[in-house]
């Protein structure tokens, strides 16, 4: 028989992380654990990584609905991203005997790195070139800067310098403006920055402004990802309606708000079927969290480099094998998972 617990998680940042929509010190979670009476020391872990004010799930009575699932967690999963995320994680990880193996992937079994982007958080300028020289040190090709949160011609400011510095061909240069550009300023902005070789930019203007995007899509000079316009739960129909109409070069996927693994693989099948590239990013989870996106996106072989945390944002972090090996996710055999007590409860 199945039994299901769940407590919640206060993760502390070790910095003011900031972004165009808010400023945190910290960010709640919250994990859940599966055990079968049959096997008893055996127990599955997932994250329902909840994201306030940001996530759909973002409800008052969350923690009941988590309580009622816990009742009796084969009856099947709500339409809520972040619990579907944890308890496919919880059950998956209970299936092969509670090692924290998910699926069967190259970057647990045989050490295969997963390349991902140093991500720079906003501030003022002179912490965001600090910033960006940090991440260069430590050998990350790829950068993604939040822009948004500062002047716009500060962010300029920023992105020259580090062209005058790096070119397309020796550093890539991500963005991702949370939606902090409007219709009116939005095409000037996108060409300015065109002349800076970036990549591509997540979700330029806020979710929901569909026609909008669609002819961002159509015109813009930098390559536009869907991010934020991708939360909630959304069935098939509703999945495929969204990209052939928008046709965004690239979306983002957040397992954790957008639907869970299984739904996460649907926008997958959606995006290849349409020419739409894609690749996934954390939602600030623990490394119980990061460490099943790792897995999942190992899985795939998508060629494109992930946004995946790096799992040293929070000074009170699971202890794991997840580490960082110049700009690579890694996992650390040698290392092994410290879960502390925790305060569970149905």
């Amino acid at each position: 028989m199945l039994k299901a617990e769940w407590c919640r998680y206060d993760l502390r940042f070790r910095f003011l992380a900031k972004t165009s929509r808010e400023e945190m010190t910290e960010k709640t979670t919250y994990f859940v654990k599966l055990t079968d009476t049959e096997r008893p020391g055996v127990s599955g872990l997932g994250e329902c990584a909840l994201f306030r004010g940001l996530s759909a799930d973002d409800i008052a009575d969350y923690e009941q609905i988590l309580s009622d699932v816990c009742k009796n967690p084969s009856k099947g999963l709500p339409p809520m991203s972040s619990i579907r995320f944890g308890f496919e994680t919880a059950f998956a990880d209970l299936a092969n005997g509670a090692t924290r193996k998910i699926c069967d992937n190259p970057w647990l079994s045989q050490g295969k790195a997963i390349a991902i982007n140093g991500l720079i958080w906003m501030g003022d300028k002179p912490t965001m070139t600090k910033r960006v020289k940090e991440k260069i040190e430590r050998g990350f090709k790829i950068l993604k800067l939040k822009i948004g949160g500062i002047g716009f011609d500060d962010e300029l400011s920023i992105i020259k310098s580090i062209r005058d510095t790096f070119g397309p061909g020796e550093l890539e240069i991500r963005l991702d403006a949370n939606g902090s550009f409007s219709a009116d300023n939005v095409y000037d902005r996108l060409q300015r920055l065109s002349r800076y070789g970036i990549h591509s930019i997540e979700q330029p203007v806020r979710a929901g402004q569909h026609e909008l995007m669609r002819k961002l899509c159509q015109s813009s000079p930098v390559a536009i990802a869907l991010d934020e316009e991708l939360i909630g739960f959304r069935n098939d129909a509703e999945t495929e309606e969204l990209l052939t109409f928008i046709r965004p070069q690239f979306i983002i996927l957040k397992p954790a708000l957008c639907g869970g693994f299984e739904r996460a693989d649907k926008w997958i099948e959606t995006a290849e079927k349409n020419n739409i590239g894609w690749w996934a990013t954390s939602a600030l989870e623990s490394n119980i969290g990061l460490n099943a996106i790792a897995q999942w996106v190992s899985a795939k072989d998508n060629p494109l480099v992930q946004g995946l945390g790096t799992g040293e944002l929070y000074e009170n972090n699971i202890q794991s094998p997840l580490a960082m090996d110049g700009g690579n996710l890694v996992y650390r055999h040698d290392r092994q998972w410290q879960i502390p007590q925790l305060p569970w409860q149905r």
